[in-house]
């Protein structure tokens, strides 16, 4: 009693405050069942996969790879299950969970047809771009940092038959990428501080680039260490424990760099693709000697990135100051060990 009572007073007040009442949240969505797997691969019966990953770990560069080869398709962002509200949003109320679990709705089979909705929109979505390429594979490109494991957990509610690749970046080079990140495309979100530290850098970038001076607050270096730990940790547990060997992978982003056609194979051969087509090389050869992302930077705040040499590993070490080092020790270090990136805590 006390907590409808409770319920209707925030129903009151947003209406009072707002004018709008809040949509009542919903029950937990249920997996799709082994049966209406079954059927959806009849209806849609190209094999799907997803690219989950840190923000600026090479999701973007590892999906213009894996498209090369003529059988696979890969788009950018769909955030069907990375960022929120997810395909969830599609049924997250009360009113459409009622819906769709109604007795009288004889479509739904006696249980809530949520995950049948949210199944068919993303299959659609997917096949639709697929069969104009004419692709046999087909996946989206979205990177989880934001809800880390448990955008797996809602993947494998929806896709229990899916492939999801993993792509892993050292943390302390996806934190710098992602620092001027924010102070090109993200400065809506600087603070006063930040803005003070990209002012300098752009006049004064030397101490920097010494390592005598840090592009990052205190307080943003450690966040980032947090985040980076949390995504890989989460990510990779979670991609192990519900999906396998069969239907999981993992990489390196410095691997796919140090060893591009290797990681490339494994990859089309983990998707069940022919790796042995003719001139598949050659693309992955080509492909890497561009760089868009670096020429889009370099045209919107070319003096701010001029010093950096973009994409390429090992950039932290001339950027991360002394504190920045501890604190992502402190924070990190056992991940970057994990990881294969140190080999101990003395660096």
């Amino acid at each position: 009693m006390i907590n409808k009572i409770s319920k209707r007073l925030k129903l009151a007040a947003q209406v009072f405050f707002t004018g709008q009442a809040l949509s009542e949240p919903r029950g937990d969505i249920p997996s799709l069942t082994s049966e209406e797997v079954a059927e959806f691969k009849a209806f849609f019966p190209l094999d799907k996969f997803f690219i989950f990953g840190h923000a600026r770990s090479g999701t973007t560069l590892l999906t213009r790879l894996i498209r090369l080869h003529p059988e696979v398709h890969c788009n950018y962002q769909g955030h069907f299950f990375t960022r929120k509200p997810t395909m969830e949003g599609l049924v997250d109320s009360e009113a459409i969970e009622a819906w769709l679990t109604r007795r009288s709705n004889r479509w739904n089979r006696g249980r809530d047809l949520s995950p049948v909705m949210l199944r068919a929109a993303v299959e659609f979505v997917l096949e639709r771009e697929a069969r104009q390429v004419g692709a046999s594979v087909i996946g989206d490109k979205s990177p989880n940092g934001l809800l880390n494991g448990e955008a797996v957990r809602r993947m494998r509610k929806i896709y229990p038959d899916g492939k999801l690749i993993f792509i892993v970046r050292d943390g302390r080079d996806a934190a710098v990428s992602h620092r001027f990140q924010q102070f090109i495309d993200a400065q809506q979100h600087l603070t006063k501080h930040d803005w003070s530290i990209r002012r300098d850098f752009e006049r004064n970038p030397e101490p920097y680039m010494r390592g005598e001076r840090s592009i990052f607050t205190e307080e943003g270096i450690h966040r980032a260490a947090e985040s980076w730990v949390r995504n890989v940790t989460e990510t990779d547990q979670m991609g192990r424990d519900f999906y396998g060997e069969e239907q999981y992978i993992s990489l390196r982003y410095d691997d796919l760099l140090k060893s591009s056609w290797e990681q490339m194979a494994r990859l089309w051969g983990f998707l069940g693709v022919d790796t042995s087509l003719p001139k598949l090389h050659d693309l992955v050869t080509e492909e890497l000697s561009s760089n868009p992302d670096a020429k889009w930077q370099q045209h919107k705040a070319g003096e701010l990135v001029e010093p950096l040499k973009k994409g390429k590993s090992g950039s932290w070490q001339e950027l991360f100051t002394a504190r920045d080092k501890q604190i992502f020790k402190d924070v990190a270090g056992e991940t970057l060990i994990a990881w294969g990136y140190e080999k101990g805590l003395d660096w």
